[in-house]
């Protein structure tokens, strides 16, 4: 589960992923399908997924514990397949950032 916090330092990636609707769970599915395999990588902390409500879009918000481990992963041939789909499906907008702000209402 995602911790957002500015002590953690993780190496943050928001991706917004801009679909037609009928591809909307397809991209979903390909992004949900991969954790499996991401998730063994070194440095993994966390991935989300958000669906937009109009089916245009698809958000995901992974956390790494540092920019080489995610980079490493990024390199790796077992996800090459991944990036690819990736880009066939859709447009792609990415966000690499540290947090920088986080409150909560408790």
């Amino acid at each position: 589960m995602a911790l957002i916090s500015t002590a953690d330092g993780y190496y943050t990636l928001i991706n917004v992923f801009t679909v037609k609707p009928e591809n909307q769970q397809r991209m979903y599915d390909e992004i949900v399908g991969v954790t499996d395999i991401i998730k063994r990588f070194p440095g993994f902390v966390s991935a989300n997924v958000h669906m937009g409500e109009d089916g245009s879009r698809v958000v995901n918000y992974a956390q790494w514990r540092s920019e080489e481990q995610f980079e490493a992963m990024q390199r790796h041939p077992s996800v090459q397949g991944h990036f690819r789909r990736c880009r066939e499906l859709a447009g792609i907008d990415s966000v690499f950032c540290r947090v920088a702000y986080a409150h909560d209402g408790v």
